[in-house]
C-alpha cells in the first residue's frame, strides 16, 4: 500500500463488510476469516446439478454453477449488499478473481470464449456507478484471460427490484427485459459464460438466455457468485 493509503486507513480504517473487523493491508472488503468461512456450494464438478436443472427447457446449457450459498443475514448477504449498495466496486472485482481462482482447476472455464455479464439498465448504472456483475466478470477475466462481451446484450427497461417478489412475480418482472445489440454477432458459434451476482429463481438469467439463443450456434454456460437456494 502507498503512504496515502496508510494515512487514509489511519483516519478512516477499512472494515470487513461481514463482521466489521478492521482490515489488514492485504485484505480487501472482506477479512480472511470471513472469506474462509463463506459457504461453498461444492457444485463445480456436478454435471446435471440443481442449478443446471433450473434452466432445462429454456436452452441446453453446457454447465451451470454458483460458488457460494446465500442466506438472509449470512456472511454472503453482507458481501452482496456491499457490492450493490455501498459502492464497493473494488470488492466486486476481488470476488470475481476469487471465483476464478477457486473454479479454474475444476475445468469450468475450459472452452469458454467470452464472459457476458447480466447488464444493468442505463439509469440504474448511472445511479450505482458500475455494474456489479460486469466487475465480477472483469475479475474472472483478470485471472483467466477470457475476454468480456459486455456490449452484446442491453437491458431494455429499468424493471423494479426482484427483492421480495414471488417466483411468478419475478418471471413477469423480467419478460422482454433484454435485447441483442449489433455486437452480439461476435458470439456466433462461441461458448459464452453468462455471469450474475446472485441466483434466486433464475428468472433474470433465463430472460437473458432467451434472447441469446437467437445467436447462431451459440453455446451457453452460467455462473453466479451466490445461490439463494
Amino acid at each position: 500500500m502507498s503512504l496515502l493509503d496508510d494515512i487514509k486507513d489511519f483516519f478512516f480504517p477499512r472494515q470487513c463488510i461481514c463482521c466489521g473487523k478492521i482490515l489488514a493491508s492485504e485484505e480487501d472488503g472482506v477479512c480472511l476469516d470471513c472469506l474462509s468461512g463463506l459457504p461453498y456450494t461444492g457444485l463445480l464438478n456436478s454435471k446435471g446439478n440443481e442449478i443446471e436443472r433450473m434452466f432445462w427447457g429454456i436452452f441446453p446449457i453446457e454447465r451451470a454453477a454458483s460458488l457460494f450459498y446465500y442466506s438472509k443475514g449470512g456472511s454472503m448477504a453482507g458481501v452482496l449488499h456491499g457490492m450493490k449498495y455501498y459502492k464497493r466496486k473494488k470488492l466486486c472485482r476481488t470476488m470475481g478473481r476469487i471465483m476464478a481462482v477457486e473454479m479454474i482447476d475444476s475445468g469450468f472455464f475450459n472452452g469458454i470464449d467470452y464472459v457476458l455479464p447480466i447488464p444493468l439498465h442505463k439509469e440504474r448504472l448511472k445511479k450505482r456507478g458500475y455494474n456489479q456483475s460486469e466487475q465480477l466478470a472483469v475479475g474472472i477475466s483478470d485471472i483467466t484471460g477470457i475476454p468480456l462481451a459486455a456490449e452484446a446484450v442491453i437491458r431494455t427497461h429499468n424493471n423494479a427490484t426482484q427483492t421480495r417478489k414471488s417466483g411468478f412475480e419475478r418471471l413477469s418482472n423480467v419478460e422482454g427485459l433484454f435485447a441483442l445489440t449489433a455486437n452480439s454477432a461476435c458470439l456466433e458459434g462461441k461458448h459464452v459464460l453468462v455471469i450474475d451476482d446472485v441466483l434466486t429463481t433464475g428468472a433474470t438469467i433465463s430472460s437473458c438466455i432467451d434472447v441469446l439463443k437467437d445467436v447462431k450456434r451459440i453455446r451457453i454456460s452460467v455462473v453466479t457468485l451466490a445461490w439463494a437456494k
